[in-house]
Parts: C-alpha cells; sequence; structure tokens
C-alpha cells in the first residue's frame, strides 16, 4: 500500500504564520496540530469531495473525523451544494425574516420526536446555552445536572480545565453524574432538594443500560428529572441525524423536554437548533437568544437540502452498515493480532481506543496507530464518523491500511521500546470531560 513521505512544505509555512497571528495557531481546539502526529500529518487542507480530502501540499486522504462530525453526506455533496450556490445568489441574511426558518422549522418538526417549536443557532454551544436558560426560566432554579460536553460557553466552561476568565461562582450551580449510573443522578437531586433546573446529558458511543423493568437509562434520567421538578435536555450535536432520522432519542425512545441539533444537519455549514415541546420553548419569547446570523439563509439552504436527502435517500442505513462493516473487521483483525486497539462506539458514530498491556489508554500506541494510517492515505483522528460518501472500496482500503498499521504497532509493542517506533510527536489531550 502506498506509503506518504512525511514532507508538508506549504503546511508547514503556513502554520509558521498562524502562530505569529492566532492565539493557540488554530480556531478549533480538535482541529490544531496536538491532536494529530506532528511531522507525519499535514496541519492544513485545501478542499474535500466525498469522503476524501487534499491538503495544501496536494496529498489526498480517506477522511474519518469529517470535520467532527458535521459532513454527515459528504464534501461538495451536489444537492446541498447547488442549494447553497442558489441561495447565495439570492442573498444570504435580510432586513426581516426569510421563509426558510419557517420551511426547516416544519421539517425538523416532522422529523424529531421532541420538536413541537425550534429556535436556530450557529453553533452547538449557542443551543446547548439556550437550553439551559430555558430550563431555568421555566423551573426558577439555577443548579445543573450535566453528564458529557455540551460546549464552550461560560455555565459549562467553568468545569473544565480551560475556566480562565470565568467566575468561579458558575461552578456551584454544576453538578456531574456518570452515564449509565442512575445512583449518581439520584444523589444529585437528593442533596440538592428544589435546586436542579434540568439534567442535560449527551449520548456517548455506549448504548444506555437497562434496567430490570425494561427501562434504559435515558428514559430512566428523563423519569428521575421530571420527578423532581426539571427539565430533561438531550444533546444531540452528535448523535442527531446519524443514529436515525429522529436522533438518538427515537433510536433509544425517550422524547426529552428539549433537544439541541447541529454538526451533521446541514452537512458542514453553520447552523443548529434547539427544539422542544412548546410549553418550555415558550419562554423563549421573554428568554434573551438573539443573534444576527441565527436567520442567515446559508446555513438554512444547506439543512434544507441535508434533511431532503435525508428523507428521500437511504443514508442512515448506508452510515450503519459501512460503520459495522469497518468496526467489525478491524476490531476482529486486532484481537487476533493481540493488541488493545479497538474502534469503539456505534457504527455511524466511533472513536479509537489503544490500550497498552496495563489494560491503561495509551496516546503514545495511538499515535503510532494514527502515523501508520496517515502514511498509507488514511486520516483518522479523535472521532470515527462515517459518511453517506463513504463507498465499499474506502472502506476496504481503510481496513487494509489499518491491519498493516496494527501490524507495525504490534512490532513496537513487543519491541518493548515503542517510542522509538514514532516518527513525529505524540497527539495530546483535548480537555473534554468523558463519563
Amino acid at each position: 500500500m502506498r506509503v506518504l513521505e512525511n514532507s508538508f512544505p506549504v503546511s508547514e509555512e503556513l502554520w509558521e504564520r498562524a502562530v505569529r497571528l492566532i492565539p493557540a495557531g488554530t480556531q478549533t481546539l480538535s482541529k490544531g496540530p496536538d491532536q494529530f502526529v506532528r511531522g507525519v500529518t499535514p496541519k492544513y487542507l485545501r478542499k474535500g469531495k466525498g469522503a476524501h480530502v487534499w491538503d495544501v501540499d496536494g496529498n489526498s486522504f480517506i477522511d474519518y473525523p469529517m470535520a467532527l462530525g458535521p459532513i454527515l453526506l459528504g464534501y461538495d455533496y451536489a444537492p446541498v451544494t447547488e442549494a447553497v450556490i442558489r441561495q447565495v445568489k439570492e442573498g444570504t441574511t435580510f432586513t426581516l425574516m426569510h421563509p426558510l426558518e419557517v420551511e426547516v422549522a416544519e421539517l425538523l418538526t416532522s422529523m424529531i420526536p421532541s420538536a413541537e417549536m425550534v429556535r436556530f443557532g450557529k453553533n452547538g454551544a449557542d443551543v446547548t446555552s439556550a437550553a439551559v436558560k430555558v430550563a431555568r426560566a421555566s423551573t426558577g432554579r439555577d443548579h445543573i445536572a450535566y453528564c458529557g460536553y455540551h460546549g464552550c460557553q461560560d455555565w459549562y466552561a467553568v468545569t473544565t480545565p480551560r475556566n480562565k476568565g470565568i467566575p468561579k461562582v458558575l461552578s456551584t450551580f454544576m453538578h456531574q453524574f456518570e452515564y449509565n449510573n442512575i445512583g449518581s443522578l439520584e444523589k444529585i437531586f437528593a442533596g440538592n432538594p428544589g435546586k436542579i433546573a434540568c439534567v442535560i446529558m449527551e449520548v456517548p458511543g455506549v448504548d444506555p443500560a437497562v434496567d430490570k423493568d425494561g427501562k434504559n437509562f435515558l428514559q430512566l434520567s428523563k423519569e428521575l428529572a421530571n420527578r423532581n421538578g426539571a427539565l430533561f435536555i438531550l444533546d444531540e450535536i452528535v448523535t442527531g441525524f446519524r443514529y436515525s432520522i429522529g436522533g438518538a432519542q427515537k433510536y433509544y425512545r425517550v422524547t426529552p423536554d428539549l433537544a439541541c441539533f447541529g454538526k451533521g444537519m446541514a452537512n458542514g455549514f453553520a447552523i443548529s437548533a434547539l427544539v422542544g415541546k412548546k410549553e418550555f420553548m415558550k419562554e423563549l419569547n421573554e428568554v434573551f437568544f438573539s443573534m444576527t446570523y441565527s436567520g442567515d439563509t446559508i446555513g438554512l439552504a444547506a439543512a434544507k437540502a441535508t434533511m431532503r436527502e435525508l428523507l428521500s435517500k437511504p443514508v442512515i442505513p448506508h452510515i450503519w452498515e459501512m460503520g459495522g462493516r469497518l468496526h467489525k473487521a478491524i476490531n476482529s483483525f486486532a484481537e487476533k493480532t493481540g493488541i488493545g486497539f479497538r474502534i469503539t462506539g456505534k457504527p455511524p458514530r466511533g472513536g479509537i481506543s489503544v490500550k497498552n498491556r496495563k489494560g491503561e489508554e495509551d496516546l503514545l500506541l495511538k499515535s503510532i496507530f494514527l502515523q501508520e494510517t496517515v502514511k498509507r492515505g488514511v486520516l483518522f483522528g479523535g472521532p470515527v464518523f462515517i459518511s453517506y460518501s463513504h463507498t465499499e472500496e474506502d472502506i476496504e482500503k481503510t481496513i487494509a491500511a489499518s491491519f498493516e498499521a496494527i501490524e507495525y504497532l504490534k512490532v513496537a509493542v513487543d519491541s518493548g521500546e515503542p517510542a522509538r517506533f514514532l516518527e513525529g510527536e505524540p497527539v495530546g489531550v483535548v480537555f473534554r470531560q468523558r463519563n
């Protein structure tokens, strides 16, 4: 299989310019060079088509982070691209409202179980923050029970190591619980009677546990929240339109009071949505949630085109089938090889886990795998997303590259000195908290 030369002169020159002008050098932490193997991976991509991307030095790769999840259908997916081009010619933002606001809201309410009303934002953090405001307004309470990652806004970011510049008092309102541990959530309610405004959580790549009565963790969490006078908010920024057309809530049979969508809903164009029950969404008549670009017609046109593709094409079955094939083949090979490697999660949305012989997550070993796959034209990162444009040929090439990378990883592990096999700098850690 083709092995790429480790030379990216244009990428390196751009990076040298960037670090002089851009704090941290990047706009998005998870896209920064420290999330990939430096010296072996390009730093800048110039274009994408289908499931493939090209860097600024002309090298091509099969892409799996897929821009951290927004690319659901594929790069430059014709129906979406054409809809956006048409809309650009008509106008991108106006003095008054645009019909697309109504049309896309109608589409979402027809697809998502919890969606009775809709408001739009641009980023996931916009709508998770709006959801928390709505919950606080509706309940008259201030405290939040949370699980997972919910964006860069102060209310959540205060809980992370990147909380510089945020009043520490905000942390007193935040209470973290553990996924699939209903007891940890019960403890929060017991310790804060009458104070919890909402339970907000995302669904990781692990199925919710089911109790003896057949109720899953999401259903139990909603019941517990509502029983204690709190709203249940499902953060579907990542899972929305991947697990099913109606999101993880439809897949797992739970109807949240509020839900947050983004990423895949417009195939890479900037838009997010807060949806929910009318009785709670009507709080937005008074809750301050208003932005110049929340009615931007480009994101709305892209969302409308994307939703139509989801409704008319076998997008969801395809990403489940291709993802399942990828996971099964690579995980089976790794198990036979005796390496602690696994693609975790669900077929449409996974992650890479590499453990050492002590059973600990090992970033050095993960870096060796990432190094060997990117050299073979496969760009992995943290998340593993499948798009509608990933073909059987793409999957087979990825499997072949991964087999070779795992064999190389085994040699590195067996040597007792795996660091000698890494040609660049190992990947770092993004602060995101995992439960």
